[in-house]
């Protein structure tokens, strides 16, 4: 199996540094700044029609919670912190984003265990609910509580808890997301958040330790190693369209494997991602370049040397032409 690369991560910030926020986007690029604290190395919006999301945040004093709401499918290429494992829930009955190539079933909850990197990608509209949380914090409030020894799988991991226990943690963490959008001075107060983290961290390790799971296997985690390992030769060389050979040959895997893997993580072929990835990078460029620059010349530079298909495709993609997004741009 390959070694992992870890200089990719972002290190955990302490709640208390982030602060409680809500904030409404627009544009994908300024969304995925949003997300860098959630762990968010790379975003890529898949949905045709106008984009628009929301992301709130919580910090408590050693728990994190941030509550997303997007109107387009996306993917996402996460990275958890070494020391903190990630919990997703649902909300409002949607279903999970697809972590790792993995779909959490209806009831269930899933955790990405530290150090995992994978994509995440939704279908349609979703709204998600995430808690970071110690790695060192939860094994010791589960031994505590339970009196057993408790560890946790460093890759994705499905869970079923039982329904009146998933209540429970779906309300605790609405109250949290609602107290933040209706009076976020509430949880500034040090005594309220403190309680509020003591009841979540008790009803989440009754979940992991009451709920059944299931257990990775070694040939999932290799496809997700190399399918991380895919998305950092694509990070690397962010503006060059490299050919499928080259990346096969670069992964040491074959094309028929590869095509496979990104149907099963990313729910598209690997060069239609990354067509789709360098597109964005189009978009981004367009609307921070000044009179001078043209479409052409932009296009050109990701790799996409045919101005009039582009167009046809980049009108396809984001419901207007280049050349508004770059007028748009130069009177921002």
């Amino acid at each position: 199996m390959a070694q992992r690369d870890n200089r990719v991560l972002a290190p955990y910030e302490e709640p208390s540094m982030l602060g409680n926020m809500t904030g409404v986007f627009s544009e994908p690029d300024d969304y995925a700044v949003a997300l860098r604290a959630e762990g968010c190395l790379g975003l890529v919006v898949t949905g045709r029609g106008q984009f628009r999301a929301q992301l709130t945040r919580v910090g408590l004093h050693r728990l994190r919670l941030s509550a997303t709401e997007e109107r387009l499918s996306r993917i996402a290429f996460f990275a958890v912190p070494t020391d903190i494992v990630l919990l997703t829930l649902p909300r409002e009955g949607l279903p999970l984003p697809i972590c790792g190539g993995i779909a959490a079933r209806p009831g269930e909850i899933m955790t990405l265990g530290p150090g995992e990197q994978l994509h995440s990608r939704t279908v349609g509209s979703s709204k998600t609910g995430a808690i970071w949380l110690p790695i060192e914090k939860l094994v010791r409030y589960s031994g505590a509580l339970t009196g057993r020894p408790f560890t946790i799988s460093p890759a994705v991991q499905r869970w079923r808890p039982q329904r009146k226990t998933l209540k429970e943690l779906q309300h605790l963490f609405a109250t949290a997301i609602r107290m933040t959008l209706i009076r976020p001075q509430d949880l500034i107060d040090a005594e309220a958040a403190h309680g509020l983290e003591q009841q979540l961290i008790h009803v989440i390790v009754e979940c992991l330790a009451a709920g059944t799971s299931d257990t990775p296997t070694r040939p999932g985690r290799r496809r997700q190693d190399l399918m991380s390992r895919f998305e950092r030769l694509l990070h690397a060389q962010p503006e060059r369209g490299i050919p499928i050979s080259e990346i096969c040959a670069t992964l040491g895997v074959s094309e028929r494997l590869l095509r496979g893997l990104c149907s099963e993580h990313l729910g598209m072929g690997p060069m239609a991602y990354d067509r789709r990835r360098r597109m964005l990078l189009v978009r981004q460029a367009l609307l921070r370049k000044a009179d001078e620059t043209t479409v052409a010349a932009v296009a050109a530079h990701y790799g996409f040397h045919s101005p009039g298909r582009f167009a046809v495709n980049y009108r396809e993609a984001f419901g207007e032409l280049p050349s508004k997004s770059l007028q748009r741009g130069n009177h921002r």
